[in-house]
């Protein structure tokens, strides 16, 4: 006889916990698949930042401050340790400087210009050689990705008695039936696809068709600083990253900081690196990263990619020790306008794929957000 449930989610990612958990607040019966023995996708390859002011003025950044909230919320309830650390952006150079400011003056997100020496005061890393000032907010948080999706489905399976599948590849999907790889069978009245990076399992011909495109990114980790640290340091990002956020589009001179960066390093360009710094308590730092898509992406990693991402981090960062403890590469999906792909197959099944690199910041508030629509 095939278990019944309400809804089953197929990936045990950050995604398929997001909708596990609002599927369970609302009443329904809760089946996670997950084909690996634990998430080891993007979910865990990642700063572990929830960073809502990279999110553009208006619905997503108010999605992204709603997923902040249920972050939070999960911190309160035990699940697991979320730091309300806050960010700077950093400005080692006029342009950046310009792009800040303008930022800031629109008014359409929580943030403050501070001075070189606020700047250091909040952080210990940051190098002050040629440092003009930054940008504090105080909406970002830093959970360890490596234990974060572990801590959130203990919790689900406590409070609202989700269940779990491990190693358990769905394959197929008739009508309202999930058949495992084994022939394992269980029905659900409502299937939520959220595979990550992977757009071949199931409805390929559905995800070919979806504008989603892969993209690489290489991190690394250092051995723990011999310094001791305070609580909650802020997140760091260079003005290298005021490229790649989309809400930092809307700034004039974001342009002229753009041209600079071809004309002066046009590798970056040809990576998609733009650097950032997440401190851990353990006084070890997650380091990174860059960007390839697409057929660009090789099974291999680049040691070039690992050296310019040193190279830039030096410029902004001071470590004690910059020994390199891990390196590692995610693959996740990515849309180029929206900011999760969303498809209903039919009236039992539903995609929810594509998150990009904002699965950690987005993945509750969109979760809420097909749901509350329902």
């Amino acid at each position: 006889m095939k278990t019944e449930f309400d809804v089953a989610i197929i990936g045990g990612g950050i995604v398929g916990l997001a909708h596990a958990w609002q599927a369970a607040r609302r009443g329904h019966k809760v089946v996670v698949f997950e084909k690996t023995s634990v998430a080891e996708g993007a979910t865990v390859r990642n700063f572990g930042m929830i960073w809502p002011i990279g999110q553009p003025a208006g619905e997503l950044y108010q999605v992204a401050k709603k997923s902040r909230a249920f972050w939070l919320e999960l911190a309160e309830a035990g699940a697991l340790n979320v730091e309300a650390c806050g960010s700077i952006h950093l400005a080692h150079n006029d342009d950046e400087m310009n792009v800040l400011q303008e930022f800031v003056d629109q008014q359409t997100h929580e943030a403050e210009i501070i001075s070189p020496s606020d700047v250091c005061q909040r952080s210990a890393l940051v190098n002050p050689d040629g440092l003009l000032g930054g940008m504090y907010s105080d909406t970002e948080l830093r959970v360890d990705p490596r234990t974060a999706a572990v801590g959130i489905r203990n919790w689900l399976e406590q409070e609202f008695n989700v269940q779990f599948h491990f190693e358990t590849l769905i394959s197929a999907i008739e009508n309202n039936e999930l058949i495992s790889s084994e022939g394992q069978k269980w029905k659900a009245d409502k299937i939520i696809i959220c595979s990550g990076s992977d757009l071949l399992t199931l409805y390929p011909e559905h995800f070919a068709k979806s504008k989603l495109v892969l993209c690489k990114l290489q991190m690394l980790r250092s051995v723990a600083q011999s310094e001791s640290l305070p609580e909650n340091i802020p997140h760091l990002a260079s003005g290298l990253t005021l490229r790649h956020y989309t809400s930092f589009k809307t700034c004039p001179s974001l342009e002229r900081l753009k041209s600079r960066i071809t004309m002066e390093a046009p590798e970056l360009d040809k990576y998609g690196i733009h650097v950032m710094a997440s401190q851990f308590q353990s006084g070890e730092i997650i380091l990174g990263d860059s960007h390839e898509y697409g057929d660009d992406i090789s099974p291999f990693d680049k040691l070039e990619i690992d050296e310019l991402m040193i190279r830039e981090l030096k410029k902004v960062v001071r470590l004690s020790d910059w020994t390199i403890k891990e390196k590692w590469h995610g693959i996740y999906a990515k849309h180029p306008d929206l900011p999760v792909y969303e498809e209903d197959v039919n009236e039992a099944v539903s995609l929810f794929v594509g998150t990009g690199g904002a699965g950690m910041t987005m993945s509750f508030g969109l979760a809420d957000r097909f749901w509350s629509n329902r």
